[in-house]
């Protein structure tokens, strides 16, 4: 196999290997631009010229960098490294930078065969059904969920990774690979995956009931010596409830494994959502809207047919009487089965036997008519309708109370966004309140999922000022919660330098969003007595532009003797004046002495040559 590049796309360090696939390699590596510790997912070098490793590669590359959800492992970034296999071609190695989750895979904490807590193993499922809950919104389909690809960090997060086969909803051909292999893990394969169907939303949720048994009980619903073993019973055989195995799951919580694992998609949960909200009312002793255990074992399976003779009605006249329709043909045989013979002498006790049947059955329907003509002439009972109730401000239990109350039937609809109506509570039903229906009819109730989603705008590019973020938070649907104000070099006053949440991250409407604004001021230092190195050093972190003079002075060259203004706080685009020593003053120069030879005034020299002679001042 072909070594793998120690750099990868000119940033990033590869180092250990941490973990291994079917089709990849992942690697600690580190981001030498950003400076911090990723995962780098690599295409294993002999799958690099397969076109089909090559798509599904980079499919799962499209897929993930699509989700930004704190329950999926982000993608960073996405690239491509030309590299020579062994055999001397050139082939392109793609690799995928993802987060970095410090912590471990479930299937190491099921690696034992021991079953989780229960309310661990429920917090897990949650975490998983947040992200499925979002991805199927985004319109992506997981199809490979399983304890190796669901992480725990060590603050105890859900991560959900490995998009590899995921495929869009609307992909129709999401089936099959190209070379007609089921894609998915055997122990966790949905029956429509097993049978090469397109799959949907609720394929991902068969397999995440599949994750909730294992967490439970130890061990996954259907065990085989193959994988073709496996998948056949997803197809066909129905799991025992994991309260048979793990006596102490409740029976809310067993329900729910039942209902997520049910063969028919229209009998499981029909969203994330759904299925999420059941198992957080079964953690807080709530109702749940699955049926009980034994539906599943009595009507899930389909019952073998009937012989033909016992699916014909048995008529009320004794077994011998028949009529020429059904004697044996000559040359087929019989048309309608086997024919009792009758002897010849006992005919006749038969045709009396038809006769006083027929004799009773036409006084009954005599009797019948005569007492229908005598109750026509009355006004039949009306049927007592009941309405539905009002079930404004409830929850699901209490909803779900109070139609049982009014005779009704309670069915959990899908959540519904609303942004005036806090997640959990009541928001329309069908048939709607008020309306007047038969005792025991079906109300279908939708709840509120809370606020509208809406994507965090970028508000720190292009030094938008606080009014302008506020009104572009306003369009978005968001409030401006606490405004931070900080220094920060090269921003005038009011600048919007980062936002909390960030940019592009998905936050629910009407939530506040924290600002941070520059105060327009930067803190000068003391630059007097230091080097002009130093002082452009500590202007340019500070991204101060300044001027600079020179002049003569004792201190050494170089060295700043004066600025303005003085150290302390200054405006951003303050310009700061530097006086700089250019060193000191030249020394004059001492005079220049006379030759010897040269004849001076000096009072050494009377003109006479003799020193000791007096100066003629005449």
């Amino acid at each position: 196999m072909t070594e793998i590049p120690r750099m990868l796309g000119d940033r990033y360090e590869i180092g250990d290997l941490i973990g291994r696939g079917g089709m990849a390699q992942v690697h600690l590596g580190y981001d030498t631009r950003l400076s911090r510790t990723v995962a780098v997912k690599i295409l294993r070098s002999d799958l690099a010229a397969d076109p089909t490793f090559l798509a599904r590669f980079r499919r799962e590359a499209q897929s993930a960098a699509a989700l930004n959800h704190p329950a999926i492992v982000a993608v960073y970034d996405t690239g491509e490294e030309k590299i020579k296999t062994s055999a001397g071609r050139t082939v392109s190695l793609p690799y995928i930078v993802m987060e970095y989750v410090r912590g471990r895979t479930v299937a190491k904490l099921l690696s034992g065969g021991n079953a989780l807590p229960i309310n661990e193993a429920v917090q897990i499922i949650v975490g998983v059904l947040s992200a499925l809950e979002y991805s199927h919104r985004e319109g992506i389909i997981h199809r490979d969920i399983k304890p190796g690809n669901i992480m725990l960090s060590q603050d105890g997060k859900v991560k959900v990774m490995d998009f590899g086969i995921a495929r869009a909803v609307a992909d129709s051909a999401a089936t099959m690979t190209s070379t007609n292999s089921v894609v998915g893990t055997a122990q966790y394969l949905s029956p429509e995956q097993a049978r090469g169907e397109v799959v949907d939303a609720r394929s991902d949720l068969y397999s995440t009931g599949c994750l909730l048994y294992e967490l439970l009980t130890g061990r996954p619903p259907f065990q085989g010596d193959s994988a073709v073993a496996v998948a056949y019973q997803h197809v066909s055989e129905t799991p025992k409830p994991a309260s048979s195995i793990a006596k102490d799951i409740p029976n809310t919580i067993d329900r729910i494994v039942m209902k997520s694992l049910a063969k028919r998609r229209e009998d499981r949960y029909q969203s994330a959502a759904e299925m999420r909200a059941d198992l957080l009312a079964a953690s807080r002793g709530g109702e749940v809207d699955a049926p009980q255990i034994k539906m599943w074992q009595t009507s899930v399976l389909p019952t073998p047919p009937r012989p033909a003779e016992a699916t014909q009605i048995t008529p009320t006249v004794p077994t011998e009487i028949y009529s020429p329709m059904s004697e044996p043909n000559p040359t087929n045989g019989t048309d309608t089965g086997f024919t009792p013979v009758t002897p010849p002498g006992r005919k006749k006790k038969a045709l009396i036997w038809l006769v006083a049947v027929l004799a009773v059955l036409a006084v009954a329907g005599i009797g019948f008519a005569i007492h229908s003509a005598m109750t026509d002439t009355q006004d039949a009972p009306a049927v007592t309708l009941v309405k539905v109730p009002d079930l404004k401000g409830m929850n699901q239990v209490q909803a779900r109370q109070a139609l049982e109350k009014a005779k009704l039937k309670f069915r959990l609809g899908e959540s519904v966004e609303d942004d005036s109506v806090p997640a959990g509570s009541f928001v329309s039903s069908d048939p709607k309140v008020g309306a007047e229906v038969k005792p025991g009819s079906e109300v279908t109730v939708h709840f509120s999922s809370g606020a509208k989603n809406v994507n965090m705008p970028d508000l720190v590019s292009g030094n938008k000022t606080l009014e302008e973020a506020k009104r572009e938070l306003k369009e978005a649907g968001l409030t401006v919660g606490n405004i931070e104000q900080e220094d920060k070099p090269g921003l005038g006053k009011n600048i919007v330098f980062e936002t909390e949440p960030a940019a592009g991250s998905p936050v629910a409407k009407g939530s506040s969003v924290t600002l941070y604004v520059s105060t327009g001021q930067v803190d000068l230092p003391n630059l007097v007595n230091g080097s002009l190195e130093s002082a452009q050093n500590e202007l340019n972190a500070r991204k101060l532009v300044f001027n600079m003079k020179t002049v003569e002075n004792d201190a050494a060259k170089g060295t700043v003797i004066s600025q303005n203004p003085l150290a302390g706080k200054v405006r951003s685009d303050q310009r700061i004046e530097l006086v700089v020593s250019s060193g000191p003053a030249p020394k004059p120069v001492p005079p220049q002495q006379n030759k010897p030879d040269q004849q001076t005034n000096s009072p050494a020299d009377n003109g006479s040559g003799d020193p000791n002679r007096k100066p003629n001042t005449n």
